[in-house]
């Protein structure tokens, strides 16, 4: 077999152009429609779609040199996610979205950058 045959691994995330400490593997979605089926009493009769934001969710060590005010209060960011496999995932005009909240067991904080615009993926 040729090629990377790598699916998963580490990541890197930068937000607003500062790269993140990220503890453990990430999600994204880019955002397209969510289609659901429309089901009659003995068939589909076809679906529906639901409008949903693109994001990059991911768990965080809150270093001492991190900005938390900064971080959860970006906006109009650019969010980049660089994939063990190859992939980068950017979400433009990207905001934090979550409370923010700091555990100072681990020095994690949960993150999750949205934005209405779709996702995009780079291979």
């Amino acid at each position: 077999m040729a090629g990377n045959q790598r699916v998963g691994g580490p990541v890197e995330i930068q937000a607003g152009g500062v790269r993140l400490s990220v503890k453990s593997g990430a999600t994204y979605n880019l955002g397209h429609p969510k289609r659901e089926t429309i089901m009659g009493a003995s068939r589909g009769h076809g679906y529906k779609e639901t409008p949903q934001p693109s994001f990059i969710e991911f768990e965080a060590t809150d270093r001492n040199s991190l900005d938390l005010k900064a971080l959860v209060t970006m906006d109009d960011a650019t969010v980049t996610l660089t994939a063990a496999n190859g992939k980068t995932i950017l979400l433009h005009r990207a905001r934090y979205s979550g409370e923010g909240t700091v555990s100072t067991d681990e020095g994690s904080i949960g993150c999750r950058f949205e934005s209405d615009s779709p996702g995009e993926e780079i291979s």
